[in-house]
Order: C-alpha cells, then structure tokens, then sequence
C-alpha cells in the first residue's frame, strides 16, 4: 500500500480574498499557479464591468476555462485523428514502393 502524502492547508487569494484549501505538498505549486490562473480570470471578467457579483464571476470564469478545456482536448483529437491520416498514407506508399522493388528483382 502506497502513502498518500499529508494534506496541509493552503492560503490563496482570489479577488482579494482569502481562501484556505487542504492540499498534499508535492500539488502545493499546482494549487498556487490555478489559484493565480483563476484570480486572473476572474479579474478580467469583474473589469469588464459586463458581470456583477463574485458569484457570477466565478461561474462565467468557470465556463470560459471549460470552454477552453473542451476546445483543446477536441483540437487533440483532431490533430490525432490528421497524424493517423498520415501515417496510413505514408504505410501505403512504403507497401507500393517495397512491390515495385519486389517486382522489379522477379
């Protein structure tokens, strides 16, 4: 059985305010850099002056990172689904040069 390391609580300021959130040592920098990701965002979207409300902030900075999150995991697929492509056309090149070659040594 591994050990999961210790959770400790973790100061983050998120428009000027502070949140503690247990977390393990070893994501402590990961919490700071997504509560400073958030914070941006969310300084952003109350700039604008288009929102009111921390909570409504938070909720459109949630679903602008999501619609960021879905757009960059959909433009994988498609990037895996192109170098897939690729490879069975090159694999199809190779096959038909390796029958020239063949064909020719007959």
């Amino acid at each position: 059985m591994t050990k999961t390391a210790a959770a400790k609580p973790v100061s983050v300021r998120i428009l000027d305010k502070e949140f503690l959130v247990n977390c393990p040592d070893n994501e402590r920098d990961d919490l700071l850099a997504s509560a400073e990701f958030l914070n941006t965002k969310m300084r952003e979207i109350r700039d604008s002056g288009k929102v009111v409300g921390i909570d409504r902030i938070a909720v459109m900075a949630a679903l602008n990172m999501a619609h960021d999150l879905l757009g960059h995991r959909d433009s994988g697929k498609d990037l895996q689904l192109s170098i897939g492509a690729r490879i069975r056309t090159l694999q199809e090149k190779i096959e038909l040069a390796l029958n020239k070659g063949n064909q020719m040594e007959l």
